[in-house]
C-alpha cells in the first residue's frame, strides 16, 4: 500500500508542476514517515541522512566542472573555429553543412559532456550559416539536437559519472572507453539522414555558392580546440589524472584558451559564465541528493524485489525483457531528463541486469543509448528545446525530420544490443 502511495505521490507531484527533484524527495519523505508511524519523527532523520549521502560521492565532484568547460567553450569562440576547418576538409554543396554539424557536435562531445550546452555552441553557430545556405529552421533545429545527444556517449560524459556512482561495478574509465565507439557510430549513423534528407528535399541550393575556408589556416586556429580531448582523455588514459582531476584540468585550459590565445574570454565575462555554470550544476546536483531519499524509500519499503520478481517470471525471456526496457525508457525518456532517468530506473533495474548476468558496463551504454534517444525526442526533449530556441521554430514542426534521426540512433542501439563488444572492445583493450 504505501509502496504504492510512494509512486502515485510522485506522479502526482510532477503532474502538478512540482519540479522533478523535489517530487522525488517529497513523495520519499512521506512514505519513510508512513512506514513507521510509531516512530516518524525519528524515522523520518533517514531524510537529511540521505539527502547528504547522495552529494557525498566523490566523482560527482566532476559534475560542475565539465559543466563550466562546457560553458567556457561555449564562449571561448572555439564551435567557429571547429566549423571553419571541417568546412575546409569536407568542402561545401548539399548536404556538407548538416554533416559538419555533427562532425563538430560529436567533437565538443570530448570537451564538455552535456548536451544542452553542445546544442547551444554549435547552435549559435550552424542554424544562421545553413539558414544563410537555404535550409529550412526546422531542418536545422533537428540535425543540431539529434547531434548534441551524442555527447553524452562520448566521454567525458556526465550521465557516465552520474551511472558509476549509483553502480559501483562500473569505474568511470570504463564506462568513458565504452562509450567511444557507440557514441562514433550514433553520429556516423546520423550523418546517413541528415545528408540524404537535405538532398532528397534540394536543401542547401546556395551552400555551393558560399567561400570554403583554407585548410591550413582553418587547422591553425582549430588547433587548440582540437587538442583539448586529447588533452583531456590522453591525460586520463596516461594516469596524470582521474577523471574528477581531468575536469579540473580542462576548466584551466578552457580559460587559457578564451582569455590568452583567442581572447573571446574577458576578466568581465567570468562572472556570467561561473553563475551560468552553477546554476545548471545545482540543479543537477540538488535532483542527485533528492533522489537520494526516493531510492533509500524503495529499499526500506521492499518494493525493488516484487519488481524484479515480477519481470523475470513474467515469461518474455532475456530478449523479451531487454526489448520492454528499451520500448519503456525511450517512452519515459520523452517526459523526463537523462539524469532523473538514472536516478529513479536504475534501483529498479540494477536487480534485473544482475539476475541475467549482463555486464554492468554494456548496461550502462544501453542506457544512456535510450537517454541520448529521450534528448531529441519531444515533448520533452532538452537539445531541441534549446535548438529550436536559436532557430525560432517549435518543436512540433521538427517532428517531420527528427523521426529520421530517431530511426537512425534505434539501429545502432539494436546493433549495441546484438553484439555486446561494439561496447565492450575497447575498455577491455584498454585493460579497464
Amino acid at each position: 500500500m504505501i509502496a504504492t502511495l510512494l509512486f502515485v505521490a510522485f506522479i502526482a507531484l510532477m503532474l502538478l508542476g512540482v519540479p522533478i527533484g523535489a517530487a522525488l524527495g517529497l513523495a520519499g519523505a512521506a512514505a519513510i514517515a508512513l512506514a513507521n508511524p510509531e516512530t516518524q519523527w525519528y524515522g523520518l532523520l533517514a531524510v537529511p541522512q540521505n539527502f547528504y549521502a547522495g552529494l557525498g560521492k566523490y566523482p560527482l565532484l566532476a559534475i560542475p566542472m565539465f559543466v563550466l568547460v562546457g560553458a567556457i567553450f561555449d564562449r571561448s569562440g572555439v564551435a567557429q573555429r571547429l566549423v571553419n576547418f571541417a568546412v575546409a576538409i569536407v568542402g561545401r554543396g548539399p548536404g556538407m553543412l548538416p554533416l559538419v554539424a555533427i562532425c563538430v557536435a560529436m567533437f565538443l562531445g570530448g570537451i564538455s559532456g552535456s548536451g544542452p550546452a553542445t546544442a547551444a555552441a554549435v547552435g549559435a553557430v550552424m542554424i544562421g550559416a545553413m539558414a544563410r545556405a537555404g535550409y529550412p529552421a526546422s531542418y536545422s533545429a533537428s540535425v543540431v539536437g539529434a547531434a548534441a545527444a551524442t555527447d553524452i556517449l562520448i566521454p567525458p560524459s556526465i550521465a557516465f559519472i552520474v551511472y558509476s556512482v549509483l553502480v559501483p561495478g562500473a569505474s568511470v574509465p570504463a564506462l568513458f572507453a565504452a562509450g567511444m565507439v557507440p557514441g562514433l557510430l550514433v553520429g556516423l549513423a546520423l550523418i546517413v539522414p541528415a545528408v540524404w534528407l537535405a538532398r532528397r528535399h534540394r536543401m542547401g541550393t546556395l551552400e555551393a555558392e558560399l567561400p570554403r575556408p583554407p585548410f591550413w589556416a582553418s587547422l591553425r586556429q582549430a588547433s587548440w580546440g582540437l587538442a583539448a580531448p586529447v588533452l583531456i582523455l590522453g591525460g586520463m588514459r596516461a594516469g596524470w589524472f582521474t577523471p574528477t582531476e581531468a575536469a579540473v584540468v580542462a576548466v584551466f585550459y578552457g580559460l587559457f584558451v578564451g582569455m590568452a590565445v583567442h581572447r573571446t574570454i574577458r576578466v568581465r565575462d567570468l562572472y556570467p559564465i561561473l553563475r551560468e555554470a552553477g546554476e545548471l550544476s545545482a540543479v543537477v546536483l540538488i535532483v542527485v541528493s533528492l533522489a537520494g531519499i526516493f531510492a533509500y524509500s524503495l529499499s526500506t519499503l521492499g518494493v525493488i524485489d516484487p519488481i524484479t520478481k515480477a519481470i523475470v517470471n513474467s515469461g518474455l525471456g532475456e530478449a523479451g525483457v531487454i526489448a520492454l526496457l528499451v520500448a519503456l525508457l525511450v517512452l519515459v525518456g520523452m517526459f523526463l531528463d537523462g539524469v532523473s532517468i538514472f536516478l529513479i530506473f536504475i534501483p529498479l533495474l540494477l536487480p534485473i541486469a544482475t539476475f541475467y548476468k549482463w555486464d554492468l558496463v554494456w548496461f550502462g551504454v544501453l542506457l544512456t543509448l535510450m537517454v541520448a534517444i529521450g534528448q531529441f525526442t519531444p515533448p520533452m526533449a532538452v537539445n531541441l528545446m534549446v535548438s529550436c530556441r536559436i532557430a525560432g521554430v517549435r518543436i512540433e514542426e521538427t517532428v517531420r525530420w527528427i523521426v529520421w534521426m530517431l530511426a537512425a540512433t534505434l539501429v545502432v542501439t539494436l546493433a549495441v544490443i546484438a553484439w555486446p563488444e561494439l561496447a565492450l572492445w575497447l575498455p577491455r583493450k584498454l585493460g579497464y
